[in-house]
């Protein structure tokens, strides 16, 4: 009763503050229920001094929910399907190398050079941290968020072929950020000299390429029996019963989940699979459907991303690190961008300014938080967990809002 009562109350405020934003903000729905969430918890600490009722209700439904759990293990999956499934397939196959060498590279360089910058920044701020729990704030922080870059680019206006790149790394950066991440946990847990550099190989290659190849298998499946019938409300159940027993089977198998879901959307999303496994009433109703599921999960994270603002430990030393933090990383970012886009752009028709565009566009979201949430004390839990909300609040409200007059302006340059 205590779950059903709580998503209630999630789903009734996503609603009212979805209504809020729609009637009079008029903002993205990301951006627009994070800042009314925040604003909304704000004003229940201010209220707190006269009754702190509200604030107690809602400290009680965070006690309750394991964000990390709820979005790593549950919500990114059915997110990324529907993300991908929706994404122009023939696009990202012309794109795929820069997506690759951005997912990948991108986000090994970007790990160590923001770990590295924040080692010295703490230093020099007097929190004296060991330079692996830095590198594990950059591996969390690193990956852009998918559920926010898909959210707000559908209003930016990005040129198609830069869209494509931006979302595709979103789409792949994330599963092998959760590696990178689980990769320098285990160090930092067990020590540098406890763990062999294969034992690092195999975990990468097993959940990485294992991860690749459910989605592939997954998707395969899902093809097959949807090609096989003609029955809208079969075949829509079809799609959502391979991303929750994927789901399942990635987690048992320890494969990257989030990996898998994306293969399997954009197989089960691509134009061939449509018109030969799809009639024209299927494939509006599986859009449907999953559109409607992510707009759903959508609303309810970033509701959730702004209610986590009750588990920080607000300490000045440790804003002040988060405000420092934030052109830290947006400068990693556009260093660890460079030498693919470089090296790519005589290849393929790139857009200028695409770093500039890729480094502003990049958003910070729930995956990091939750990765956040997810460290030890001994790892400075805490001061991790308050640069990573600030970083990710900065991300969707700031360079939400201006990625799209960030664009133009550099169209009319």
């Amino acid at each position: 009763m205590d779950y059903f009562f709580i998503v209630s109350v999630l789903v009734v405020l996503a609603a009212l503050f979805g209504y809020i934003n729609v009637r009079f903000l008029k903002l993205p729905n990301t951006i627009g229920l994070m800042l009314i969430t925040i604003l909304f918890t704000l004003g229940i600490f201010l209220f707190s001094y006269f009754d702190n009722t509200l604030l107690e209700a809602e400290k009680y439904i965070i006690r309750q929910i394991d964000f990390r759990t709820v979005l790593l293990d549950i919500m990114l999956s059915f997110m990324l399907f529907a993300g991908a499934l929706h994404t122009n397939f023939e696009q990202l196959k012309v794109q795929r190398l820069p997506v690759l060498a951005f997912s990948t590279f991108g986000v090994l360089v970007s790990t160590f050079l923001i770990g590295t910058a924040m080692y010295f920044i703490l230093q020099l701020l007097g929190l004296h941290t060991d330079y692996i729990f830095t590198l594990l704030f950059g591996s969390l922080i690193s990956p852009t968020d998918p559920i926010a870059v898909l959210g707000i680019l559908k209003k930016a206006n990005v040129p198609k072929k830069l869209e494509v790149k931006i979302v595709g790394e979103s789409l792949f950066n994330d599963g092998v950020g959760v590696v990178v991440f689980l990769t320098i946990y285990q160090i930092a847990q067990l020590g540098i000299d406890e763990i062999e550099v294969m034992h690092i190989v195999e975990l990468f290659a097993k959940e990485v390429i294992g991860g690749i190849g459910l989605g592939l298998l997954l998707g395969w499946i899902t093809y097959k029996l949807m090609k096989s019938i003609d029955d809208y409300d079969i075949e829509v159940i079809i799609t959502l019963a391979a991303v929750m027993m994927g789901t399942v089977i990635a987690h048992k198998l320890h494969l990257s989940a989030p990996l898998a879901m994306v293969t399997a959307g954009l197989i089960v999303g691509n134009d061939t699979v449509r018109d030969t496994a799809m009639s024209e009433i299927t494939e509006s109703y599986v859009d449907k459907f999953w559109e409607l599921i992510d707009i759903l999960l959508n609303t309810i994270l970033f509701v959730l991303i702004g209610m986590e603002i009750l588990v920080l430990t607000f300490d000045m030393h440790y804003l002040i690190a988060g405000v420092i933090a934030v052109p830290t990383i947006l400068l990693c970012r556009y260093l660890s961008l460079k030498g693919p886009i470089n090296f790519f752009k005589k290849r393929l028709d790139f857009v200028p300014k695409t770093g500039i565009i890729m480094t502003w566009g990049g958003l910070r979201g729930g995956i990091s938080i939750a990765l956040a949430l997810g460290l030890t004390q001994e790892m400075h839990r805490d001061l991790f967990l308050v640069i990573t909300y600030v970083v990710v609040v900065f991300s969707i409200l700031v360079q939400g809002l201006t990625v799209g007059k960030l664009v133009k302006k550099l169209k009319e340059d």
